[in-house]
């Protein structure tokens, strides 16, 4: 290699790290993100504890036009949308979400609907809730780390 092109691959190697280090700075979300994530889920499982299904089925468009909603503040205010499924320590926590979600979901609807403990889903709701928040903020600690540990 000459030397311009060793300048230039070092000149584009720290533009690269600038950017990283840009994104790694505008990407946590506020709290009021990880509060509202949770309140949608805690308001759609929760609805299930009502005796009127027509509760969960007024309560399903709010829950997708929320989450609609919470995707375009992220991107208005980051610039850009993280998948929960990207490669990286970021998936391992989105597997331990859904199976937690799952044991949390089967032993709340197993309580409520089988065993006829009213409220159990609400129960259910309030758990998860409180720990997509928790995870959320937690998932977003792991991406900007991995953005700040460099090329």
């Amino acid at each position: 290699m000459e030397r311009d092109d060793v300048a230039t691959a070092v000149a584009q190697l720290e533009a690269l790290r600038a950017d990283r280090a840009a994104i790694a700075d505008r990407a946590m979300q506020p709290w009021w993100y990880d509060v509202a994530l949770g309140l949608l889920v805690f308001v759609l499982l929760g609805s299930y504890s009502f005796s009127y299904p027509w509760v969960t089925v007024a309560v399903l468009p709010v829950f997708f036009a929320g989450l609609f909603a919470l995707r375009k503040a992220y991107e208005r205010i980051t610039g850009f949308w993280v998948s929960g499924l990207r490669p990286g320590r970021t998936r391992k926590l989105i597997y331990l979400w859904f199976a937690l979600y799952a044991v949390v979901l089967g032993l709340s609807a197993g309580a409520e609907f089988g065993v006829g403990w009213d409220g159990a889903m609400l129960v259910g709701g309030a758990v998860l809730g409180v720990g997509i928040a928790l995870i959320s903020r937690w998932f977003s600690r792991i991406y900007i780390a991995e953005l700040r540990e460099g090329l």
